[in-house]
């Protein structure tokens, strides 16, 4: 069997043949080519099963300083040929913008030269038929762990193996591949009349590094039975421990207001405040592409730049804003490294560093406050910078959990969250290419009676 990542860049090299033929100054071309499986098992049925091999081609015109992205998954010489046409025709209908082009210095000399652990031969060599009796059991697990388990969203195993290579007309040539592998289950279990489900799920680079589907399972159940019984607390401003998974979307929000192109719209409450301090001691913020195994890690990104860690915020200061070349060109900035394969700007292993002791450490150490477990709908404003939740999690008093909690909002500023943490956890796990250990703000508005 042919080697994907040869397929993939000797698609990527004619694509950029075919372009520059059609008319183009300069292009680039990334191909994508991914087998991935997926199962999901409810109750005692498999309820969706997929198999598929995916190859998709995405192109950037220039002429000039105009420039069009298309993107197909014809890959006929006839069909990417004709893309290319349409590439270059529709870049004649864009506006001129100085910014718009291919990095100014680019070469793929000892880029893909390391070996950074994004490939699990794990992965490769699982039967389907395994993973289908594991999507099975851990339906079993759910449902056999409490009796008050009485449903199932389904318990899912996936896994992926991708190879993709760029190449464009200044020469550079780059391919790599990795794999990825997630368990998931959401039982579902009765509170009276209100169904409380309990999400829970693990992904990494192979099934050995991954969480193991009993643990999954059980956690799940832990998670829908921890909000039984859930009453509105009164309103306060109280301590507020956030559980990783939740950290996670937090930082998300961080990673929103330091990516470039939301500062140079104006659009990002840390525009024009590099060097400032925004949050404590305790807070430094990485993004990683060289992280090894890590779920975002790739020896370049999809503009050819190569990866780097790149430290956002170093004990509170702000130090960069993270970019690609073209909104890194309009800051006056280089590029970090951050350009995703679609276009636009993504984070490769980004995370909170994190602290010592556990989640359950965080708790002892509160007299009284609120772990928030689970965060619903959106209304955050990055301009501002004001963020604001509903919210379900668990009171603490006297440092343990006292009851479950919900329907209230936690409301605070992205700053005085940032300069209010007073805890972090060592609970990091990298399981997304967004993450962060636990930790708690010193103090919150929580929104409820």
């Amino acid at each position: 069997m042919a080697d994907p990542r040869d397929e993939a860049l000797a698609l990527a090299d004619t694509a950029i043949a075919l372009i520059s033929a059609a008319g183009a100054t300069d292009a680039d071309a990334i191909v994508e080519i991914a087998d991935r499986f997926a199962c999901e098992a409810r109750d005692r049925d498999v309820t969706k099963l997929e198999r598929s091999r995916a190859r998709s081609l995405y192109v950037r015109a220039f002429v000039g300083t105009r420039h069009a992205t298309l993107a197909t998954t014809d890959l006929s010489r006839d069909g990417v040929a004709a893309l290319s046409r349409r590439a270059v025709a529709a870049a004649a209908f864009v506006a001129e913008d100085p910014h718009a082009g291919l990095a100014d210095t680019i070469a793929s000399d000892g880029v893909c030269d390391h070996d950074l652990g994004t490939v699990d031969l794990d992965v490769a060599a699982r039967a389907d038929e395994e993973k289908i009796d594991e999507a099975l059991a851990m339906e079993r697990a759910v449902r056999d762990a409490d009796v008050r388990v009485a449903n199932s969203d389904g318990s899912r195993v996936r896994d992926s193996q991708v190879s993709w290579a760029l190449a464009n007309t200044r020469g550079f040539r780059g391919v790599t591949q990795g794999t990825q592998v997630s368990r998931a289950a959401a039982p579902v279990a009765l509170d009276g009349a209100t169904k409380r489900i309990g999400h829970y799920g693990t992904a990494a680079r192979g099934w050995n590094a991954a969480e193991s589907a009993p643990a999954v399972a059980l956690h799940a159940v832990h998670r829908a039975l921890a909000l039984l019984g859930a009453r509105k607390p009164a309103t306060m401003r109280v301590p507020v421990i956030f559980e990783r998974d939740v950290a996670g979307t937090v930082l998300g929000d961080v990673f929103a207001a330091i990516n470039a192109a939301n500062v140079a719209l104006g659009n990002s409450w840390l525009a024009d405040r590099v060097g400032e301090r925004i949050g404590n001691e305790r807070v430094t913020i990485v993004d990683d592409g060289r992280l090894r195994g890590g779920l975002g890690t790739s020896p370049f990104d999809g503009e050819g730049t190569p990866t780097r860690e790149t430290v956002v915020m170093d004990g509170g200061v702000l130090r960069t804003y993270v970019s690609d070349v073209y909104w890194g060109r309009r800051l006056g900035i280089a590029s970090t490294g951050n350009a995703s394969g679609g276009g636009g700007i993504a984070a490769n292993n980004f995370y909170l560093a994190p602290g010592s002791g556990t989640l359950d450490d965080l708790i002892a150490s509160t007299e009284r406050g609120v772990l928030v477990l689970d965060t619903i709908g959106f209304a955050t404003e990055y301009a501002s910078g004001t963020y604001s939740r509903g919210a379900r999690g668990i009171y603490i008093e006297n440092g343990a959990p006292q009851y479950a909690i919900d329907e209230f909002t936690i409301a605070a500023t992205f700053g005085d969250m940032l300069a209010g943490i007073d805890g972090v956890a060592g609970d990091l796990r990298f399981d997304g290419t967004i993450v962060s250990p636990s930790f708690r703000v010193a103090e919150m508005t929580i929104s409820g009676t």
